[in-house]
């Protein structure tokens, strides 16, 4: 499956875009996840927002990337979601691509952070994130800070 990448500041995001982005970030972290934690934390106004599209123009994969200084010391990717219904395909690994890329040419290179679900500690490291400090729970889930230098 190929998907047409956009990315953009969440000024220039259309209502639909965001309204999207939204409800993808609902279905995986707080309905799949059955995790009831406040989504909107007032950082998207700060973010570049990556949106992968199908050829039916469906949002499939999702990004938020963060400059350094705004969500961690260093340059940052978060909200890395597929939807459910778009999995199997190597969707998420293309999106980590992608928003690995769109770091580089925003921001320069540059070490990229993450706050990574342990479980997908293996995944991460496949694209060069290392474990950088003590795990911790976030919102009652697992979590490791992980640097790709």
């Amino acid at each position: 499956m190929t998907l047409s990448w956009t990315i953009k500041p969440y000024d220039e995001l259309t209502l639909t875009e965001l309204y999207e982005l939204l409800r993808l970030r609902v279905e995986v972290f707080v309905v799949e996840q059955n995790c009831p934690f406040q989504d909107l934390d007032r950082q998207d106004d700060q973010a570049y927002h990556l949106l992968g599209y199908t050829e039916d123009n469906e949002l499939a994969a999702y990004a938020r990337l963060f400059d350094a200084g705004l969500s961690y010391e260093e340059v940052a990717i978060g909200r890395v979601a597929v939807s459910p219904a778009h999995r199997r395909h190597g969707l998420g690994q293309e999106l980590m691509r992608q928003a690995i890329a769109y770091c580089e040419v925003l921001y320069g290179p540059q070490p990229i952070k993450i706050g990574a679900q342990q479980y997908l500690e293996r995944f991460y490291q496949a694209f060069g994130f290392v474990q950088h400090g003590e795990g911790y729970l976030e919102d009652g889930i697992p979590h490791i800070p992980m640097v790709r230098a």
